[in-house]
């Protein structure tokens, strides 16, 4: 949480995720977000700063998120930040829909 002058003004939502390809914990950042009045005040490179700091202390091997590909200021406030796009991955989701759809309901065999 981000507060200037003891008011909430952004947060960062994250969780710990772990990779098999460079055999590491990482960090998944799930939104960011700071109050439009806040904006271009330097925090949300606070919050993220704050963020690799607890990768450091993890020993995370990356930190990793979506970005929206129309958000042009998003992008270009990540680029400024040395963020780079994973290219050659799409991300991909199943909706509720989507889950029930592909649930084992039938009392087949489902994995252990």
């Amino acid at each position: 949480m981000a507060e200037l002058e003891r008011e909430p003004v952004g947060f960062a939502l994250f969780f710990t995720t772990f990779s098999t390809f460079v055999g590491r914990p990482g960090i998944w950042l799930e939104d960011v977000y700071v109050r439009p009045e806040q904006r271009r005040a330097g925090v949300g490179r606070a919050l993220l700063e704050h963020l690799a700091g607890l990768a450091v202390e993890r020993d995370c091997g990356r930190i990793e998120w979506a970005a929206l590909d129309w958000n042009a200021p998003a992008l270009d406030f990540y680029a400024g930040l040395g963020a780079r796009p994973v290219e050659g991955w799409t991300i991909y989701r199943l909706g509720a829909d989507g889950i029930r759809g592909l649930a084992v309901t039938d009392g087949g065999a489902a994995p252990a």
